[in-house]
């Protein structure tokens, strides 16, 4: 069995991992020196993330930034708590919309990546049935991946554990 704090370490990892993935595009890992996408691209790659329903993953992004700085200033003095609170407040209507950003910068990317037909062929792909489906379903399949992944990690380090206490009682060690 893995110890709890282990096992809450391997879920921040895989967490990690999958917003490292659902951010990179966003933060432009990957597309250095990649050229500024037409116009007409971008445009339809917005579609394509507004009938993904993709802008959703972000509605966290902003208001996580800003309790995160307010939770730094909280360490430092908690008598400052409820004038931290009140001005993380006005923050997070203040830059309400930096989210947009956000989309646009992930449009971008999408048009870097695909061409304007393509991104088009797929904005209609995702208002068809198996389209609308897939969007629907899709965050259920990924969450119980992620079930099914730290399940599997943790029978899987539950065995290799066992190997390396077995191996090093070989070498004369008790672990």
């Amino acid at each position: 069995m893995i110890p709890t704090s282990s096992r809450s370490r391997l879920s921040a990892a895989i967490a990690a991992f999958g917003l490292l993935l659902a951010v990179a595009p966003v933060a432009g890992v990957g597309t250095a020196g990649a050229q500024e996408p037409a116009p007409g691209a971008v445009a339809a790659a917005s579609e394509l993330i507004e009938v993904k329903g993709a802008t959703n993953m972000f509605d966290a992004v902003v208001p996580g930034v800003i309790e995160t700085a307010k939770n730094m200033f909280l360490q430092t003095n908690l008598s400052l708590s409820k004038d931290l609170n009140d001005v993380a407040a006005q923050l997070k209507k203040d830059y309400a919309v930096k989210r947009v950003e956000i989309s646009k910068e992930m449009a971008r990317v999408y048009a870097q990546q695909f061409s304007e037909k393509e991104i088009r062929d797929a904005v209609a792909f995702y208002k068809t049935p198996l389209g609308k489906k897939l969007i629907e379903f899709e965050p259920k399949v990924l969450e119980q991946s992620m079930t099914n992944i730290q399940n599997w990690a943790d029978r899987f380090s539950e065995e290799v554990v066992g190997k390396f206490r077995a191996e090093m009682r070989k070498k004369g060690h008790n672990l």
